[in-house]
């Protein structure tokens, strides 16, 4: 990984744009945290750091993970909040922006592809049923994250 994890500030130490802020983002780390543990491939999240975020809408940590079994990578990048959550590998993306960026494309092609009415073989999954409204409502939030945050953050 070519990324330097203390670059980015600890989730429990992270202070926000104010006080609510900071607790949204709070709990968006307790999000990030239970949603890791949720794999049988992550035996616990041993370290998690607050990459960039807005409370209550979307953010992303970098975690380190205890692998539960060989083959797991260790790093991972977390996007959570007022979306489905996600998790992706750290090779080839070292900001939250280009975290944040991967985690559209990804969830844009799960829009199209039920918008299409395609298998979603292959692609993450998005803990809500593949209909039209709910291929819609994420697409409405990727816009708004794309174009109010993505923007704001470069």
């Amino acid at each position: 990984m070519t990324l330097d994890p203390q670059v980015f500030v600890r989730a429990d130490e992270l202070r926000g744009d104010d006080a609510e802020d900071r607790e949204l983002l709070l709990g968006m780390a307790v999000d990030a945290r239970e949603y890791l543990d949720g794999h049988t491939w992550c035996e616990r999240v041993d370290e998690l750091r607050f990459g960039d975020g807005v409370g209550g809408i979307v953010a992303a940590f970098l975690a380190r993970i205890v692998p539960a079994r060989a083959g797991v990578d260790d790093w991972l990048w977390v996007v959570v909040g007022d979306i489905p959550p996600m998790y992706l590998v750290t090779d080839e993306i070292e900001t939250p922006n280009q975290a944040l960026e991967a985690y559209i494309e990804w969830r844009r092609e799960w829009v199209t592809a039920v918008r299409e009415e395609r298998p979603l073989d292959g692609l993450p999954p998005a803990n809500a049923p593949p209909t039209r409204a709910n291929a819609d409502a994420l697409a409405s939030r990727l816009d708004y994250i794309e174009n109010e945050i993505i923007a704001e953050w470069e």
